[in-house]
């Protein structure tokens, strides 16, 4: 029975590989650190990602899987008694809490794997094609909250977050961390900024 409840193998080496990411940075990451952190014998990292890349890559795709996992933000599109705007306030305000309190380790993995795509082309297009879920998941719902150009607001609504989550993890916001009060006034200002420039540009 205990047994059952173990994670996956290859699960286990990728959440280990992302707290040694964020705890030391790439440089403490090797195949050697992760096989300690996991618990797993010796070669264990090397025989499921051989290469430094295939590692990073798998640590990027479980940070995705870890943050947008089971979220209803991210299931598809809002129920139909659902109001879209209300849905994506609350939906991204819940996931910025969440990034930057019981998930801050996967931000500030994160974080490092996007600087280090800036210099591995191979990551980059790992890191752009996962990111893309948030980006096509905002644009469906600011699509169906009235936005006049959803495909563009989406990708303001996620620079924003990005600089949010930037500043709360590791810039000069760190040491405070927003309530989710806090989160949700400032995203329904921002989507309010978004959406009602949008109905004064048709106007």
């Amino acid at each position: 029975m205990i047994g059952s409840m173990t994670p996956p193998r290859p699960t286990l080496i990728a959440d280990a590989a992302i707290a040694l990411i964020a705890e030391r940075g790439l440089r403490g990451l090797t195949h050697r650190a992760v096989d300690e952190e996991a618990g797993l014998p010796a070669g264990s990292t090397s025989n499921l990602a051989r290469t430094r890349a295939a590692l990073l890559d798998l640590a990027l795709t479980r940070i995705v899987e870890r943050e947008t996992g089971g979220h209803p933000l991210m299931a598809g599109g809002p129920p139909p008694d659902a109001c879209p705007r209300n849905l994506l306030s609350q939906g991204v305000a819940e996931l910025l809490y969440e990034a930057l309190t019981t998930g801050r380790s996967l931000t500030l993995a994160r974080l490092e794997l996007a600087l280090e795509a800036t210099r591995r082309p191979e990551l980059r297009a790992g890191y752009d094609r996962l990111g893309a879920r948030f980006t096509d998941t905002a644009a469906v719902l600011l699509a169906q909250s009235g936005s006049a150009d959803p495909v563009a607001d989406a990708r303001r609504l996620i620079r924003w977050c990005d600089g949010l989550l930037f500043n709360g993890a590791a810039g000069s916001g760190h040491w405070h961390v927003p309530t989710p009060e806090e989160l949700r006034g400032e995203v329904a200002r921002y989507l309010a900024a978004l959406l009602d420039r949008g109905l004064l540009d048709r106007a």
